[in-house]
């Protein structure tokens, strides 16, 4: 019997690569998103397609597009992704039992969480890392760390996630903006103005409110990819935005905030991997959901 064909060798970064772009449908946007450049991001396209053996994407005038290949490889990409991160937390956690990497982004304390674990495991390696607005679902999943204190909307599949507490949400505006000093707004006082979109649905789904509530679209506004973007496009008067007010930060002084009645606020969640439940991360939960709890308003 002849011997069976060597496996590919799959390099997980490209293949990851791969599934930015397939998600994105735009070799330029995902570049972007990846912080790499496009013809960077081609070149290792197509080494992936040589390896596989197998061209995965159509360029199109609107971006690009998966072929029938692509389409089968898509799915299996993912499972290998998530193999790999699961299988690296859970081997780091044989070795070493006693480390734990906690995730947070903008606006989100874990501080207080992190200390009380500390306290109580003095031996343990209790590490933080800030991650952009984007980032929780992928760090956990790639196993660049271990819990994440985000907020929603947020694809659940694959997560353990729960509810820490709310947070208003609130309209920014420039200061010299027509709302500017009201005591509190509604949709109905901003319906045709402009607000940023984000490159995920679901971001867009909550914080521009899109749906509208009597089932009309959101009106259209800048694409951004960073929270200094979308502040920066308000600040210029090119639109308004949706954020959480969160006691103790600041805005840039150029800019305002207005409570905004009639929708539901924004959630801060934590988020595991499923079916992750090591000694130290079941002791982070316990903190975390013990002394991470709403600000108290400035």
């Amino acid at each position: 019997m002849a011997d069976a064909a060597p496996a590919p060798d799959l390099d997980l970064r490209i293949v990851r690569y791969f599934t930015v772009v397939a998600e994105q449908r735009h070799f330029g946007r995902a570049a972007g998103a990846l912080h790499i450049t496009q013809p960077s991001l081609s070149r290792q396209i197509q080494r992936l397609e040589r390896v596989l053996g197998a061209r995965l994407f159509d360029r199109t005038p609107q971006g690009a597009r998966l072929t029938e290949a692509g389409e089968v490889f898509l799915p299996r990409a993912k499972w290998l992704l998530r193999a790999a991160g699961e299988a690296a937390a859970v081997t780091r956690a044989a070795a070493e039992p006693s480390r734990i990497t906690v995730g947070y982004i903008n606006g989100i304390f874990v501080t207080p969480a992190v200390r009380d674990l500390r306290r109580r495991f003095p031996e343990a390696e209790v590490r933080t890392l800030h991650l952009d607005w984007g980032e929780p679902r992928e760090a956990l999943l790639a196993g660049r760390v271990d819990a994440v204190v985000t907020r929603l909307p947020l694809r659940t599949d694959g997560l353990r996630v729960t509810v820490l507490y709310h947070e208003p949400r609130v309209l920014v505006v420039p200061l010299d903006h027509r709302l500017a000093g009201k005591e509190s707004v509604t949709l109905d006082d901003f319906a045709d103005e402009p607000l940023p979109r984000g490159r995920d649905p679901l971001w867009n789904a909550f914080w521009r409110v899109d749906p509208r509530p009597d089932g009309s679209p959101a009106p259209g506004g800048p694409l951004i990819d960073a929270v200094e973007d979308k502040f920066e496009h308000v600040a210029a008067g090119q639109a308004v935005a949706i954020v959480p007010r969160v006691p103790g930060i600041s805005l840039r002084p150029d800019l305002t905030a207005v409570p905004l009645h009639g929708v539901e606020p924004s959630h801060v969640v934590l988020a595991t991997r499923a079916g992750d439940n090591s000694r130290l991360l079941a002791a982070l939960r316990r903190s975390v959901e013990a002394l991470l709890t709403a600000p108290e308003p400035g």
